[in-house]
């Protein structure tokens, strides 16, 4: 899949940091630009970059040397990302990729909030590409990149129990209680899952998976239930509860390039950040959305709804149609396309 444009985007991109601006939001352009590229719209991807490169900071230099041996003492120090991308550029050049993802999947996965879960999804995006093929050099530098940025800003989702109950996703994610304050930033919000709000017991409602398959089908009902929730919940905060979708997503596209055995702790690591955000950010009751754009019909319903989000041109509007394209395509479910229009009308328009 990588062709000439997303090579030439990431090589741009990766002369960037993973954040910027004071408020140290998330660089979402090589997630975008992977979109772009896979769904067909290469052509746009050169304006699309050169508007969006112009809010960025550098990528930080590196202060010091992380070794196997150290890598412990920084995980999750924000200050270190010129330091892990500089470590993640060794070990990449060092082993094969897979080799390198397996390994620090399981060292990271725990750390699975990190950027507001940013991390794993720009992993996803990146395995995405690598899966897709050739495994070019600028693909591989951006592996490197999106693993140093979930390293740098390792979060653990508040303590729960495993899932162990009877609820499919969609009744589990209706089941989670919402915060009793939804105010301030996520570290505030986290704080206030504790065991007296109920937050472990619904976690735990979820009901596991015995095998890789599972585990599989799983991620992908919980995708399903993540997107068609933001049709009636994502004003609530409409940019935080995009990553209730978008992060399961991500971590379902790495399965394959991960051993089975990894599986079943990713779908609970996915389940209990969606869970978390959607606690945190979601209003305890939905709400009918306003009316939407009559939804495109036939084979192309799809293809004309990412047409749409194009020319929105924002990134998370961008990065949730691409997932709820996918659960359309998986289930047929029409609200997941109306769920792609609403994400639209609550972010704005991106001005470039």
């Amino acid at each position: 899949m990588s062709d000439g444009v997303l090579i030439e985007a990431y090589e741009r991109f990766h002369r960037t940091g993973p954040e910027w601006g004071a408020d140290q939001l998330t660089n979402h352009g090589p997630m975008a630009v992977e979109v772009l590229v896979r769904r067909g719209r290469s052509e746009v991807v050169p304006t699309w970059v050169a508007g969006y490169v112009r809010r960025l900071d550098e990528l930080p230099r590196a202060t010091g040397e992380i070794t196997d041996a150290s890598w412990p003492e920084a995980l999750g120090d924000g200050r270190r990302i010129g330091d892990w991308t500089a470590y993640f550029t060794r070990q990449l050049a060092e082993q094969p990729w897979r080799q390198a993802l397996a390994t620090w999947w399981q060292r990271l996965l725990p750390g699975i909030a990190a950027g507001a879960t940013h991390g794993v999804i720009r992993t996803g995006h990146a395995v995405r590409a690598l899966l897709a093929g050739p495994e070019d050099q600028p693909t591989l530098d951006e592996l490197g990149h999106a693993l140093a940025f979930w390293a740098a800003r390792s979060r653990p989702v508040p303590a729960s129990a495993g899932p162990a109950g009877p609820l499919d996703p969609l009744a589990a994610l209706d089941a989670v209680p919402r915060i009793p304050s939804q105010q301030g930033n996520l570290a505030a919000r986290f704080g206030q899952l504790t065991e007296e709000s109920g937050w472990p017991a619904s976690v735990a409602r979820l009901r596991p998976a015995t095998t890789p398959g599972e585990a599989e089908t799983r991620l992908a009902d919980l995708v399903t239930a993540a997107t068609l929730r933001y049709l009636s919940h994502g004003h609530g905060q409409p940019v935080l509860l995009v990553h209730t979708a978008t992060a399961p997503n991500a971590v379902r596209h790495t399965l394959p390039a991960l051993p089975p055995d990894f599986w079943a702790p990713s779908l609970n690591a996915a389940w209990a950040a969606s869970a978390a955000i959607f606690a945190a950010y979601a209003p305890p009751q939905g709400a009918v959305p306003a009316p939407q754009p009559a939804l495109p019909g036939g084979p192309g319903a799809a293809a004309e709804v990412l047409d749409r989000a194009v020319d929105h041109g924002d990134e998370h509007v961008i990065k949730f149609t691409d997932t709820a394209a996918e659960v359309y395509a998986r289930t047929g479910h029409a609200e997941a396309l109306a769920a792609a229009l609403h994400v639209g009308t609550l972010i704005p328009k991106a001005g470039r």
